[in-house]
C-alpha cells in the first residue's frame, strides 16, 4: 500500500518585497514527510527557517510552488480555509506555552475543542483533554493552573493541548528554548514517545543535542536546503534524563 506524505513541498519558494528589496526568504524548496517521521529543521537565523515553519504551518501563503498537507493542497486556500486546516490538521507547540493564566490545565488542553467545526458534546470534550494529559503524564495535576507548574509541566499542558484535534502533523517551534538542560531532555522524552506512538513530529531547533533526539535533520542556509539526513547517533531523551537526574542527586549528597 503506498503511504502519502504527510507534508509535501514541491519547488516552494517565499519572496517579501521591502521596498526595493526582494527577500528570497525560502527558494524552491522540495521535501516530504511520512506519517511517523520526527524531523528537526535546523538553519542560522536569516536561513530561512522560521517563513518554512510558517508556510507548513498554514499561517503564511508561499510565492510559488505548491504545497500540500496531508493531502489537501492548501497553496490556494482562502483564509477561512486555512484557518480550519490549522485547527484540524496541526498542533503547535511554541517556546512560551500560551496557556490562559486563570484556567486549568485540563480547561486549557480543551480550548482548540471549542473552535473545532463539529460540535463536540462537553462530556468528550473533557475525555479528549484528559486522554491528551495522560500521553504527555500529567493527567495528576488536570486541575492545577499554570502558575502551580514547573516549566517542564507547563509545556506538557501545551503538548497535550496540540494533540486534544488528534493532528495529522505536531509542529514544534523551539519548545525547549525557556527550559533547562534537563527539562529540555524531559520534554524531548515526552515527544519520543508521541513519536513512537505514530505521531509525526516536526521541530524547529538550533540545539544541536535536541536535534539529535530526532530521527531526520534538514538544515537550511540562506533559503535552501543543504542538507537532509537520518539522525544516525539518536539519544535516547528518557534514558539521559534519568542519567542527569542521578547525577543531580550525587552532587546534593555530597
Amino acid at each position: 500500500m503506498q503511504i502519502h506524505p504527510v507534508i509535501k513541498l514541491a519547488e516552494l519558494s517565499k519572496t517579501y518585497h521591502t521596498g526595493e528589496v526582494d527577500v528570497h526568504a525560502v527558494r524552491s524548496v522540495s521535501l516530504e514527510i511520512l506519517p511517523g517521521e520526527f524531523v528537526a529543521i535546523m538553519g542560522s537565523s536569516g536561513s530561512g527557517k522560521s517563513t518554512l515553519m510558517n508556510t507548513i504551518g498554514c499561517l503564511d501563503r508561499p510565492t510559488s510552488g505548491n504545497f500540500q498537507l496531508d493531502g489537501i493542497d492548501v497553496s490556494t486556500l482562502d483564509r477561512n480555509a486555512l484557518a480550519d486546516i490549522r485547527n484540524e490538521k496541526i498542533g503547535f507547540v511554541f517556546q512560551g506555552f500560551n496557556l490562559l493564566s486563570r484556567t486549568s490545565a485540563l480547561e486549557n488542553v480543551e480550548m482548540p475543542l471549542l473552535y473545532n467545526r463539529q460540535r463536540i458534546a462537553s462530556q468528550e470534550q473533557r475525555e479528549r483533554a484528559l486522554q491528551a494529559l495522560e500521553l504527555c503524564g500529567l493527567a495528576n495535576r488536570a486541575d492545577h493552573h499554570p502558575s502551580q507548574l514547573s516549566g517542564g509541566q507547563q509545556q506538557r499542558v501545551a503538548i497535550a493541548r496540540a494533540l486534544v484535534n488528534r493532528p495529522a502533523l505536531l509542529l514544534a517551534d523551539e519548545p525547549t528554548g525557556n527550559l533547562d538542560t534537563q527539562t529540555s531532555i524531559e520534554i524531548m522524552g515526552v515527544f519520543q514517545k508521541l513519536n513512537d506512538a505514530g505521531i509525526t513530529v516536526i521541530m524547529i531547533t538550533h540545539e544541536l543535542d535536541i536535534a539529535h533526539c530526532t530521527k531526520r535533520t534538514v538544515v537550511l542556509r540562506d533559503g535552501l536546503i543543504v542538507s537532509d539526513t537520518p539522525v544516525t547517533s539518536r539519544l535516547n531523551a528518557e534514558r539521559e534524563f534519568n542519567r542527569l537526574k542521578t547525577e543531580q542527586a550525587a552532587v546534593q549528597l555530597a
